[in-house]
């Protein structure tokens, strides 16, 4: 019986994947990874649903150092599909020698995503994981080359798919066929894919290149605000962002909250000045209860102790010029 190993995210396609392979008689474990930008969890609802074993890998720092500097460079927004998914078959190939798996696997559909799943795209993701002769798309195996894993027996080709384009049908019915009767529905999973993020990455990128995973963390809550080419604030929208922000706080993050009057919970970072604070302060106030007061003290506790401030509530289009 051969082994295969395959990249699973829970969707539909990487799925039907895995069950395409599994009813041949292939003994088959999946593998997830996680990131700021996406989690296991669908991936283990799948596993589960199909009786398949399930790895979860934790790749948040090399993957964020991929981000930053894609070499196929990004999709409509932050994503870089090519390179996210040629590490991910790196790694998981790095698993298959080290475990003894034949090869690998993933949904993959010729033709469903224009620039990261065209003929040219699967090249460059399989040359550049590493194995690129270990690699098989089961759902679109018939309209590919054939792969080594084919001629030498370990898989029918006769039993695969020949799935190509953006249409689902073919999948849906399948998954009926199968017995899948839980999946999410197509599109969404990655935050790098959505334009609110990306938008929020892209600045803290460019203005801190060396950020680390707890920046990426923090885009995730609340509202932000570029005070400065060096500094930046989070402010919390409700109890649970305000838990979270002081839940996130080190020492190299100055904390806001105004005094006397109820509002939101504020998070600098960066290499605020002493204009930054006040500007940050003037917007926590325009957020809290004290917004129409003339004047609102505002406490910043730092590294070096606690300030208070006292600052007029920003003018709310002010703050708006300076939302990310």
């Amino acid at each position: 019986m051969s082994k295969a190993l395959g990249l699973l995210s829970g969707g539909l396609d990487s799925s039907l994947a895995a069950l395409c392979l599994k009813r041949q008689g292939i003994e088959v474990t999946a593998i997830a990874f996680a990131t700021p930008f996406f989690g296991s969890g669908k991936a283990e609802s799948s596993a589960r649903q199909m009786g398949i074993p399930l790895i979860v890998q934790d790749i948040s720092e090399i993957h964020l150092d991929m981000v930053k500097k894609p070499r196929y460079g990004y999709g409509k927004n932050m994503n870089p599909c090519i390179d996210c998914h040629a590490m991910m078959f790196r790694l998981a190939g790095e698993m298959m020698v080290e475990q003894g798996f034949d090869f690998l696997f993933s949904g993959e559909v010729l033709g469903q995503r224009p620039m990261s799943q065209n003929a040219n795209a699967l090249r460059s993701v399989a040359n550049y994981s590493g194995h690129p002769d270990r690699i098989l798309r089961p759902l679109s195996a018939r309209v590919l080359p054939i792969t080594p894993m084919e001629e030498q027996g370990l898989v029918d080709r006769d039993r695969l798919l020949d799935i190509q384009g953006r249409s689902r049908k073919r999948q849906e019915a399948l998954a009926k066929e199968w017995g899948l009767t839980d999946y999410p529905s197509s599109g969404g999973g990655c935050l790098l894919t959505e334009i609110h993020f990306s938008d929020r990455l892209r600045d803290l990128i460019s203005h801190q290149p060396e950020c680390t995973v707890s920046d990426v963390e923090l885009l995730k809550i609340g509202r932000q605000f570029r005070l400065s080419e060096q500094a930046k604030l989070t402010l919390g929208r409700h109890q649970q962002d305000n838990e979270a922000l002081r839940n996130a706080a080190t020492g190299f993050h100055i904390v806001l909250r105004a005094l006397g009057v109820p509002g939101p919970l504020g998070l600098v970072t960066g290499q605020p000045r002493e204009e930054d604070l006040k500007s940050a302060g003037a917007i926590l106030a325009s957020y809290g209860k004290g917004k129409d007061l003339r004047e609102v003290k505002v406490l910043a506790e730092t590294t070096s102790g606690e300030l208070t401030y006292t600052v007029s509530p920003m003018a709310r289009e002010e703050s708006q010029k300076m939302a990310v």
